[in-house]
């Protein structure tokens, strides 16, 4: 009768503990899901100076190519979308083709945008 008194016990306590643990990591996602993580990433655009790849007016290709590697990405649809980076077209959403800087002056000009 003892022994199964304390084998019991021992159940009733694991039980305990299970349900204990369980309602904590529910409480725990359902305070996480609330919290608003959108003002964590404001914060860092204000903080952070972006530049954007659309460019406008006169080009200067060897201000963009800042790793002074002779070659830019650009967007082989909208041809003023110029980075010195991978990545796509805030425009198009196409990916922005690696050039280099001869190419992407001649592909501006020939598309009516002034390069300096």
């Amino acid at each position: 009768m003892k022994n199964q008194i304390n084998n019991f016990l021992k159940i009733s306590r694991n039980l305990v503990i299970m349900v204990i643990v369980f309602a904590i990591s529910l409480s725990y996602n359902a305070v996480y899901a609330q919290h608003d993580h959108s003002q964590h990433s404001k914060k860092i655009k204000k903080d952070t100076k972006t530049e954007s790849v659309v460019r406008k007016g006169i080009i200067d290709l060897k201000k963009i190519d800042k790793n002074k590697d002779g070659k830019v990405f650009q967007d082989q649809m909208d041809w003023n979308v110029i980075s010195d980076e991978a990545g796509k077209c805030p425009l198009c959403k196409m990916t922005l083709k690696e050039v280099t800087i001869k190419e992407a002056k001649k592909n501006l000009k020939k598309n009516g945008f002034k390069v300096k």
